[in-house]
C-alpha cells in the first residue's frame, strides 16, 4: 500500500505562488483529505500528484519512489474528475474497459476486470447501457470503476460528488468508504465541504487560504482540538475568545481571562510549549458543547449570560444566537428533545445562561 510525500514543493500559476516550501505525508492505504476554501491549492496539489502540472521545485515520492518527473501514464495513479470526463460515444462497458484495451490486456482478461469492478460498485446490470441514459449517480460509479479497474497505487477523486443533490451525495459517501475498504487503495479525497471530509477521511489536512497548511490529523482530533481559530471555524463553527492565560489553584487546570467577560477554567488536555502565565491566547468552544437555559444551573465549570437573538430549527437540532453583555455573539446548537421542561422554552430576547465543562474548551495560540 503506497502512500504519498511530497517534499518543499514550489508551484507558481500564471505568476501566482500557489504552493511554496509544502511538506505532506499521505499514509498507504488511507482516505485521506485534503480540505480548504476555494483557491487554497487542493486541484493543483491533485494536478501534481497526477502528473497533470509539473513542479516547480521539490520532490513527489510515491512510496519510495520518485515519481516528479515520471510520464501520467506510468504513475499508477488514476484520477476522478468532477466532471467524471466520460466518453459519451462509448457504453458503460467499453468505458471502463478503454484503459484495459490501451494496455492490450486480452478479451477474456477485460470481461473478468471488468465484470469484478461493475459489481464492486453495483452496476453490473448497467454494462450495456449508453453512458447519456445514466443518473449522475450511476456516472460517477462508472467513472469510479474506470478508476479503479487499472488497479492504480493511489487514486485521487476531485470533488466528485459536487454536482449530486444531497440525499444522492450522502449514499454515494458511504459508498466510497466501503469501495475504500474494499480496495484498501490509497484516496486522496479533494473537497472544499466539512461534512464530507470528516465523514470519508482517515486523515485529512486543513489548508488555509494561501496553500499553508493549518493541520493535519485525524478528523475527530481536529475538530475536538483545532490547531488554529481558522480550523476551529472552517471545520464546523467555533465559539472562539481572546483572553490571558494565568496559573490555576486547581491541580490541573487553567484559566484565561477574557476582558469584559469573566475568567474560565480549562482542563489542561493540552500541553504545548505556548501555554505558560501571561500568554496572550484563543479559547474555543463548539457550539453543540454548551448548554443554554433560563435558569441557573449547577455542575458547570463556566458560564457566561446573555440574550437571544435568533433562534434557527434544523430539524435535529436548534441553533441559538446569543449577544454577550460585552457585544460578542455566540452560537448554541442543542439537539431537539420531545422532552424539554415548558418551564425551560427559550424565546427572541430572553436574557439565558450559557454552561460548558473546562474539557470543552480548546486553548490556540493566537
Amino acid at each position: 500500500m503506497n502512500g504519498i510525500r511530497l517534499v518543499n514543493i514550489d508551484k507558481k500559476l500564471s505568476g501566482a505562488q500557489v504552493l511554496q516550501e509544502f511538506n505532506l505525508n499521505i499514509p498507504g492505504g488511507s482516505f485521506f483529505a485534503l480540505l480548504g476554501p476555494s483557491g487554497c491549492g487542493k486541484t493543483t496539489l491533485l494536478r501534481l500528484m497526477a502528473g497533470f502540472e509539473h513542479v516547480d521545485a521539490g520532490k513527489i515520492f510515491l512510496g519510495t519512489e520518485d515519481i516528479t518527473n515520471m510520464p501520467i501514464n506510468q504513475r499508477r495513479i488514476n484520477t476522478v474528475f468532477q466532471n467524471y470526463a466520460l466518453f459519451p460515444h462509448l457504453n458503460v462497458f467499453d468505458n471502463i474497459a478503454y484503459g484495459l484495451r490501451l494496455k492490450n490486456f486480452s478479451l477474456k482478461d477485460i470481461k473478468i476486470k471488468v465484470e469484478q469492478v461493475l459489481t464492486a460498485v453495483h452496476m453490473e446490470q448497467f454494462a450495456d447501457r449508453d453512458v447519456t441514459l445514466l443518473s449522475g449517480g450511476q456516472q460517477q460509479r462508472v467513472a469510479l470503476a474506470r478508476a479503479i479497474v487499472n488497479e492504480p497505487a493511489v487514486l485521487l477523486l476531485d470533488e466528485p460528488l459536487a454536482a449530486l443533490d444531497l440525499q444522492l451525495r450522502e449514499k454515494m459517501l458511504v459508498e466510497l468508504i466501503e469501495l475504500q475498504s474494499q480496495l484498501k487503495t490509497t484516496f486522496v479525497y479533494v473537497t472544499h465541504d466539512q461534512t464530507e471530509a470528516l465523514a470519508v477521511a482517515d486523515y485529512m489536512v486543513i489548508m488555509g487560504p494561501q496553500g499553508v497548511i493549518e493541520q493535519v490529523g485525524a478528523p475527530k482530533d481536529i475538530y475536538e482540538y483545532p490547531a488554529t481559530s481558522f480550523v476551529a471555524n472552517f471545520v464546523g463553527s467555533s465559539n472562539v475568545f481572546k483572553g490571558t492565560l494565568l496559573a490555576s489553584e486547581v491541580e490541573e487546570h487553567w484559566e484565561l481571562m477574557v476582558d469584559q467577560v469573566g475568567n474560565f477554567t480549562i482542563a489542561t488536555h493540552q500541553s504545548e510549549f505556548w501555554m505558560k502565565d501571561g500568554a496572550e491566547l484563543l479559547m474555543s468552544v463548539r457550539p453543540e458543547k454548551l448548554v443554554i437555559s433560563k435558569m441557573s444551573l449547577t455542575g458547570f465549570d463556566n458560564s457566561v449570560t446573555g440574550i437571544v437573538i435568533a433562534i434557527i430549527y434544523h430539524g435535529r437540532s436548534t441553533e441559538y444566537n446569543v449577544r454577550l453583555k460585552m457585544g460578542q455573539l455566540i452560537q448554541i446548537f442543542e439537539q431537539n428533545d420531545q422532552h424539554v421542561a415548558s418551564a425551560d422554552l427559550i424565546d427572541y430576547d430572553d436574557q439565558v445562561y450559557v454552561y460548558w465543562h473546562s474539557n470543552a474548551a480548546t486553548l490556540m495560540p493566537r
